[in-house]
């Protein structure tokens, strides 16, 4: 079967919500019985988005074969409940890279390049590489349709359309209807603007997705059915929702699964069955019980707004393991500076069930996160450290347990007397010659899990696969005498060399309720109806310490089962 395409952009505004709308329509059309995969460009000239700043463009996803991505393709991982490749991320700094490569190596054979055909059949090929085996592949195109840099992006579509036909191609605009305040009146004048803009690249959208605070009446439907020259039924509205996983529910209302195969000339291969999503989404909305959880990092704001992006995976683990356990999960963002030199910020922490240090890089609030480390160990809260989190737990653990106070990572301070967490020789050689990536761990890496510990008893498995982003390891050195003053390093991945990499640490659950991290970043392979184990045994033991009734017993006895309900 021949590939059809569906090439989603937006107007207006960026932000307005391209991904999640790609990611319902992927989710949509897979339940529809189409193997369908989604793709995401980002026009941005870096090579990928490992170099950008959080705080900027929102949190860098790890696929498992070590990519360093858009945050949109973990939306649509999430949606999709299946694992996508580095390859369905396409940046300008690729394309032209790979042009520009392929000519120093002679590879045009003496012609001239140019941006067409050569960048625009890069932009081509790489699509039809990936979409290579599907039904179906959704394209979304980052930015908006105004946008210069997009020019050849919109190109390579039109080239999709004229080599396959409009019945293999769709072209879906998501838009912005605004309400000015001073007018409290639904514009669709901006929405008609980015439909010319679409227009001048030769591209009249199919569908138009219509976001807005509140749904779209009639009056607005027709002014935009009358400029788009489009039938009514394909203006579809979007407006804010209270979960993002409302959205192909909402959609699916509008029968847009049904439209879409009609216009692509597809059938119905079966019936879509949303009752288990169904019912996670109205935990999500309306939980019949609370726990509250703060979130202890250093992306947390940026001039005077508070950011989630720079966290969104385990603001989303979060909310599935809490739809698992039928609870709404509560989330305070507290900027780790805050607790650096101040006790009275750390006696705040003692409203919240739980706790979890996220990952990060560099010094700024690396004190802050150790003195909140050792408020909840001492305190007794369900702490989860993730990445960088666990890197510190260990060393609040050298300092204050073991007798090592200047104990540190070389990150941080590269003549601490006690270099606990450190970069490995085979490393250093490589950073002689500037190589930062290649000192990268990136992606899927196994772990090797004892059985007597918390994460086996959550995990259920004797190997797991989790994925990584960091550089810095637990020093081999210094593992034994950490592990005689009672942390338990309970998993561990052994390269080919035969090193062995730390990747998992708890302290037994006759010392601390609940104090677990992990090297890697779990949150990666989160889903609705799928959570990841350990975080779903961390909001379990938030509840039960809310409550007053901690039992390691309930924490260990999580089965397998309970964790996939689709």
């Amino acid at each position: 079967m021949q590939t059809r395409f569906i090439m989603v952009t937006g107007g207006v505004i960026s932000g307005v919500g391209k991904g999640v709308t790609t990611a319902s329509l992927g989710r949509i059309l897979k339940e529809y019985g189409y193997k369908t995969t989604l793709i995401k460009i980002d026009p941005y000239v870096n090579y990928d988005a490992g170099t950008l700043r959080p705080t900027e463009h929102g949190e860098v996803w790890v696929t498992d074969d070590g990519g360093e991505i858009d945050q949109d393709l973990g939306t649509y991982e999430r949606f999709l409940n299946e694992n996508l490749s580095k390859r369905n991320n396409i940046t300008t700094g690729q394309i032209y890279k790979a042009v520009i490569d392929r000519e120093r190596a002679g590879g045009y054979l003496g012609q001239t390049v140019q941006f067409i055909p050569h960048i625009t059949d890069e932009i081509k090929n790489r699509i039809l590489q990936v979409s290579n085996g599907y039904d179906i592949a959704i394209i979304e195109l980052g930015g908006t349709v105004g946008d210069y840099e997009n020019i050849p992006y919109l190109f390579a579509f039109k080239s999709l359309e004229r080599e396959f036909g409009a019945d293999y191609t769709a072209s879906v605009l998501v838009t912005y209807l605004p309400v000015p305040g001073h007018i409290g009146e639904m514009k669709t004048k901006p929405t008609q603007q980015a439909i010319r803009l679409l227009g001048q690249e030769g591209i009249l959208p199919d569908f138009i997705i219509c976001r807005s605070k509140k749904p779209l009446d009639k009056e607005r439907k027709k002014k935009i059915e009358a400029f788009a020259n489009i039938v009514s039924e394909h203006i579809i509205a979007a407006p804010d929702l209270d979960t993002i996983y409302r959205m192909p529910l909402y959609l699916e209302e509008q029968d847009i699964g049904k439209k879409l195969l009609k216009h692509l000339s597809l059938p119905l291969r079966k019936q879509p069955d949303w009752s288990g999503w169904k019912q996670l989404v109205e935990v999500i909305e309306k939980p019949k019980k609370h726990i509250k959880v703060g979130v202890v990092g250093k992306y947390v704001s940026i001039g005077d707004y508070c950011i989630a992006d720079s966290y969104l995976s385990i603001y989303q683990a979060l909310m599935h393991a809490g739809a698992q356990a039928r609870m709404g999960v509560d989330i305070t963002w507290i900027d780790a500076q805050n607790s650096e030199n101040n006790n009275q910020g750390l006696n705040q922490l003692d409203e919240f069930d739980g706790i979890i240090i996220p990952g990060g890089f560099g010094s700024s609030g690396v004190e802050g996160k150790i003195n909140t480390i050792r408020y909840a160990r001492e305190h007794n809260i369900p702490i989860i450290g993730l990445c960088y989190g666990m890197q510190l737990m260990v060393v609040e653990w050298a300092r204050n347990m073991c007798g090592m106070p200047d104990a540190n990572t070389t990150e941080i301070d590269a003549k601490t007397p006690y270099p606990i967490i450190d970069i490995l020789p085979t490393q250093k050689v490589i950073l002689k010659d500037s190589q930062y990536g290649g000192t990268m761990r990136l992606g899927a890496y196994k772990a090797d899990i004892k059985r007597e510990s918390v994460v086996y008893d959550l995990y259920k498995r004797k190997t797991i696969s989790e994925r990584h982003r960091h550089r810095y390891e637990v020093n081999p050195k210094y593992i034994d005498i950490l592990e005689e003053k009672g942390i338990l390093f309970s998993g561990q991945h052994v390269r080919a060399d035969g090193t062995k990499l730390m990747e998992f640490i708890e302290l037994s659950p006759t010392v601390h309720p609940f104090f677990v991290a992990t090297q890697a970043h779990p949150e990666f392979n989160s889903r609705l109806g799928a959570p990841s184990p350990l975080f779903y045994g961390f909001v379990k033991a938030c509840y039960d310490k809310k409550n007053h009734n901690f039992s390691i017993a309930r924490v260990h006895g999580i089965a397998k089962k309970e964790c996939v309900l689709f």
